[in-house]
């Protein structure tokens, strides 16, 4: 039963961060100046923020996302409502619960497929000083995640 919960949970967090891949995809390749990570909405994070990219690498990425956003597979509204009746059932029925997660999953499974194989074209776009800058991006990143998990599982030690 809490293998379901928390995989419904993820797919319901997995189509939130899709809808915002797809909806606010020209501000990560067009960095103006004063695009930074402490003017967006909390939560967005971009694959290129910190790289200076110039003109015909934005527009080879802009071009890139117009396509994906036409190939990738949408979320949709029927399924999150049938998951939702589900929960709201008088009777629980956990097979019902199950395979509509599953099915929900899979979508998004397809959608990150497709993000991850658009995010690898745009990075193959880059130069090798571009390659590097990202990578050191990334590993910041990675270890500011790994001490918010850490504070985070502090925190519910102490409890």
């Amino acid at each position: 039963m809490r293998k379901v919960t928390a995989l419904v949970m993820a797919s319901m967090l997995a189509i939130g961060s899709s809808a915002v891949f797809a909806a606010d995809t020209t501000s990560e390749t067009a960095q103006t100046p004063g695009d930074d990570a402490m003017t967006r909405t909390p939560g967005q994070h971009h694959m290129f923020d910190g790289v200076s990219l110039n003109e015909q690498q934005r527009q080879q990425m802009r071009d890139l996302m117009r396509q994906a956003r036409h190939d990738l597979p949408g979320v949709t509204v029927a399924e999150m409502e049938a998951m939702h009746k589900l929960v709201t059932a008088d009777k629980f029925d956990q097979a019902a619960v199950y395979a509509q997660a599953e099915k929900m999953a899979q979508q998004q499974v397809k959608r990150q497929v497709e993000m991850a194989r658009v995010r690898n074209q745009m990075y193959n776009l880059l130069t090798p000083e571009q390659k590097s800058v990202l990578d050191q991006k990334h590993q910041q990143r990675m270890r500011q995640m790994e001490q918010q998990i850490s504070g985070l599982q502090q925190t519910s030690a102490q409890k």
